[in-house]
């Protein structure tokens, strides 16, 4: 049942972003380019869907609140990735 719920919790940021991308227009013309959009989808999910929801209900302006989203999804996509430490017991 962990896994599952892992699993869950790695593919729906990356569904959410399949599923704007194939039903709206939020990343057109928003990224330099396609390569930014893979890799985002790839490795940063969370900081992609920030970006984008930044760029649409803020219009792109940074101030407080949005770098405090930015950082706190940073923080999310890296602490998936982390390795995890595991502790011996003696």
């Amino acid at each position: 049942m962990p896994c599952l719920v892992v699993l869950l919790a790695l593919v729906t940021p990356r569904l959410l972003i399949f599923l704007i991308w194939f039903f709206t227009h939020w990343f057109r013309g928003m990224l330099p380019n396609v390569i930014v959009l893979i890799l985002g989808f790839v490795f940063l999910p969370m900081t992609l869907l920030w970006y984008t929801a930044v760029q649409h209900w803020f219009a792109g302006h940074w101030t407080f609140w949005p770098v405090a989203g930015m950082v706190l999804a940073l923080m999310m996509d890296v602490s998936a990735a982390r390795p995890r430490r595991r502790w011996r017991v003696s």
